[in-house]
């Protein structure tokens, strides 16, 4: 940045408010835990707690300034509505840059794709690409997101999320994309929707906020593409599919496993041929890098190096990321960290990746999937197959929801149902032994990230 992020005379006029007094501000966060030197804290009233009440402690952290709905001793812009003030923040941010704007979602893979957007464009122009930060996708995550863009940076890459419909279609207009992308469409809060083609409906609202002659990327291999072009059609938009079809306009002529156990890719683009590698196992990933490069060449970035970018692309902690755990004797087992979410179609994927590793015997240490809805127990006895085909050798199923699985494996994988993410541990540390691989992924709410963290994971 060439200047501050924020002064306190343009979060007064972005806002409506009142400054206490001049300071400038060079990061903005809601959470006291987060505030670093210079940053601006906004104090946010929730269900459960009132931002109000860190604010010392943010300004012992460091924090420049504050947005506040109280007047108090320390930097701030009084306003009425702290969380109308972070949305006022977020659409100032989006009008005064001129960035090129691209909009992430999709059932499964928006973490994934934006990060590897991100280092995609950034390997282009370094320091020149902004993106929203973990998962910060929702309705107070997005406007931040778009709070701590810079005004001058050259690409922006937003992660929208949704669990209900009409969400999304509030936070694309907050967003306002060149380009939107759909990843997929897949039974992922199926609890909240009739039918899985009101999931595409939702999705597809990305596409309302984008911006005159924007691009939708939209995946070709969804049963649900047709439906997706429809609504991106309804809103004008120029369209691109990628997939591994025939008829998909971005698409993936061959695939071959490196031995590194990465994927060597070669794709028509909308321009040109391209020759790549994801360094990262799985056919998932190749779908989401193909959606990678069209977002690229949409944006007018540099599809070549973009290219080098996504050999380069790391598992993300609770995403992929891999790590080796010491069992004695000299020996290791490899640790697959998928522990951050889990739905039907991320779990046969990340068991599909598992089912190629070789090694000599394979564990799926596997949490239950909530948001299922009623569909919930076929759902959870459906992954049987995948857990069959991939060899697993030994399945550690953890909560309730788990047991239609385990009645569809007995007999045909060994197999043991535990109620929670400790007894999973307690049972893992007693069997795991050299040269075994081990998946372990599961919903948020199981905490399975605590059997990572256990075994030295989630560093990052």
């Amino acid at each position: 940045m060439t200047g501050p992020l924020w002064t306190s005379a343009a979060i007064a006029a972005a806002t409506g408010g009142t400054a206490s007094a001049d300071f400038a501000a060079d990061g903005v966060t809601f959470d006291s835990r987060e505030v670093g030197p210079g940053d601006l804290f906004i104090a946010l009233k929730g269900e459960a707690t009132d931002g109000h009440l860190y604010l010392d402690q943010a300004f012992a952290r460091g924090a420049a300034g504050a947005i506040v709905s109280t007047p108090v001793a320390h930097p701030h812009v009084l306003v009425r509505d702290t969380m109308a003030a972070l949305e006022a923040l977020g659409i100032a941010a989006r009008a005064r840059t001129q960035a090129t704007i691209i909009g992430v979602t999709g059932s499964v893979g928006k973490t994934g794709t934006k990060e590897a957007l991100f280092a995609a464009l950034d390997r282009g122009v370094p320091g020149q690409v902004h993106r929203s930060v973990k998962s910060y996708n929702n309705h107070t995550g997005v406007p931040l997101s778009l709070a701590r863009m810079p005004a001058e940076c050259r690409f922006a890459v937003l992660e929208m999320g949704m669990n209900h419909a009409g969400e999304l279609s509030a936070l694309t207009r907050f967003v306002r994309p060149h380009v939107a992308i759909i990843t997929t469409v897949a039974s992922v809060h199926i609890e909240f929707f009739k039918d899985e083609a009101g999931i595409a409906d939702a999705k597809a609202e990305i596409f309302e906020g984008l911006e005159p002659g924007g691009t939708a990327i939209i995946p070709f291999d969804n049963v649900h593409r047709a439906r997706l072009i429809a609504a991106a059609q309804a809103q004008s938009a120029r369209i691109v599919t990628f997939g591994s079809r025939d008829g998909a306009d971005v698409r993936a002529l061959e695939t071959m496993r490196t031995p590194t156990g990465g994927t060597f890719v070669t794709a028509q683009l909308l321009a040109r041929e391209l020759s790549f590698t994801v360094g990262q196992p799985g056919s998932h990933l190749v779908s989401n890098a193909l959606a990678v490069l069209a977002a690229v060449e949409a944006a007018g970035g540099d599809v070549a190096v973009a290219g080098l970018a996504l050999a380069e692309l790391g598992g993300l902690a609770g995403r992929g990321a891999r790590f080796l755990v010491d069992v004695g004797g000299g020996e290791t087992a490899l640790v697959i960290d998928e522990s951050y979410n889990a739905n039907p179609t991320s779990m046969r994927a990340t068991l599909a990746v598992l089912g190629k590793e070789p090694v000599r015997r394979r564990v799926a240490l596997l949490g239950q999937m909530g948001e299922l809805g009623m569909a919930s127990a076929d759902f959870h006895a459906g992954l049987a197959e995948p857990v069959i085909a991939a060899g697993v050798s030994v399945a550690i199923l953890v909560g309730a929801d788990m047991a239609p699985l385990a009645i569809a494996l007995e007999g045909q994988v060994d197999f043991v149902h535990v109620p929670d993410a400790a007894a999973a541990l307690a049972h893992l540390k007693t069997m795991l032994s050299g040269g075994d691989a081990v998946l372990i992924k599961g919903s948020n709410s199981v905490g399975l990230a605590a059997i990572v963290a256990a075994l030295g994971g989630n560093k990052a």
